[in-house]
């Protein structure tokens, strides 16, 4: 969203939006969702009470979600919005008003009249936003301000507050595509009376820059996972972790993929894969040890769990793995049942794919969700190694108490 302010004639009809503080609260919730969901958001700093003029940089469309997350809901923040492109098609003219309490600002002509009719909104005590470079910046280097944010607060009688936001570059890049990013916002201190364009424009840039050095609290633990996660020696371990899961160890692969997905969400689909392998190629090796009489340990099982899955293959055979990711029993006492049960590997294989599959994928992607919602928490990574594991040993003991 983009604005500038030239001189000229007056629009045929208002079209400020109307300053519903519920409305607000409304679309801060919902871009608060939308950016913690890719990424986060953070925001340094409050506007001051009452109205006030906010310019910010602009390098991303990104940005007026960023606003609308970041600013006080109380302030009813409203997006001046470059007529000629949100407003020039019924829909986009729709989006613009209910998600971003937009107003059209002319680039070619009459800009200057369209700002003004904010005033009375501005006294009332409404923010109203402004990139006063008038249009995203396609390398990174801030343009020019123009003057028009200037003369709206002194004509309102309201304060200049510099507005900082980094990180929307890189979320959503001009003519990019959407990826993950923090995104932080820092509000500045209310700019002076008598500010100019050069002056506003060289505080919001100073902002930006320190808000964009910031360095991102992080926890070593999570450092070091992460680096082994992304390394050659990320799949490996997934892959070896779930074969002996599959064969004698107690510890599911999920986990593992609860720390690496969590610690680098972006290697989630890549270890849930190497874990799925891993899984599948342990079950065969299980089905053909028991198929030829070798007795495997599995410790933290059951008698009863073991008598259910006999149970189950003789009545429904290789399908009978579908249960094995909803009631507790490990994949190893399927596989070795199935060995002892004379399934054939092949439907073994299908079956306990589209099983493990489903399983060993979703919880991988969902773990990998909670990493970039976590992302501006990461300095709590350890204690979350903690309750992962403490939560995973509470869960074992209740299900082994269970089929005891």
């Amino acid at each position: 969203m983009t604005t500038t302010a030239p001189s000229s004639p007056a629009p045929a009809r208002p079209a400020f939006p109307s300053g519903r503080r519920w409305s607000a609260a409304l679309r801060r919730t919902l871009w608060r969702g939308v950016l913690t969901l890719t990424g986060g958001v953070e925001r340094r700093g409050r506007l001051p009470g009452g109205g006030c003029v906010v310019v910010a940089n602009h390098s991303s469309h990104a940005d007026t979600a960023a606003l609308l997350a970041a600013l006080d809901s109380r302030h009813a923040p409203a997006i001046g919005a470059a007529a000629d492109y949100w407003f020039a098609s019924p829909w986009r003219r729709r989006i613009c008003r209910r998600l971003a309490a937009g107003f059209p600002v002319r680039r070619d002509g009459g800009g200057m009249t369209d700002l003004l009719a904010a005033a009375d909104a501005l006294r009332a005590g409404r923010a109203v936003v402004l990139f006063p470079e008038g249009t995203r910046s396609p390398d990174g280097a801030p343009g020019a301000f123009h003057r028009g944010a200037l003369v709206l607060a002194e004509r309102a009688g309201v304060p200049v507050v510099p507005v900082a936001i980094a990180g929307t570059d890189r979320l959503l890049p001009k003519h990019g595509r959407l990826r993950s990013a923090l995104v932080r916002v820092s509000v500045g201190a209310p700019l002076p009376a008598g500010t100019t364009p050069r002056q506003a424009r060289d505080a919001v840039m100073a902002l930006q820059a320190r808000t964009a050095a910031e360095p991102l609290a992080d926890s070593a633990t999570r450092r070091r996972v992460a680096a082994v996660t992304v390394s050659r020696r990320g799949m490996p371990l997934a892959f070896c972790w779930a074969l002996a899961e599959a064969l004698s160890w107690p510890l599911m692969p999920e986990l593992l993929l609860g720390a690496v997905c969590v610690a680098a969400p972006r290697a989630a689909v890549r270890m849930s894969g190497a874990a799925l392998a891993g899984s599948l190629a342990g079950g065969l090796l299980a089905l053909q040890l028991a198929a030829a009489g070798v007795q495997v340990p599995a410790p933290l099982t059951t008698d009863r769990m073991h008598a259910e899955v006999r149970r189950s293959l003789a009545a429904e055979g290789a399908a009978a793995v579908r249960h094995q990711p909803w009631n507790g029993v490990p994949f190893k006492v399927y596989a070795a049942g199935a060995g002892r049960a004379g399934v054939p590997a092949d439907r073994w294989l299908v079956q306990s794919a589209k099983a493990r599959g489903a399983r060993t994928l979703t919880v991988g992607l969902g773990f990998a969700a909670l990493g970039l919602i976590m992302r501006r928490h990461r300095r709590h990574y350890g204690r979350y190694l903690v309750l992962l594991g403490g939560g995973f040993a509470v869960g074992l003991t209740l299900i082994v108490r269970g089929w005891g």
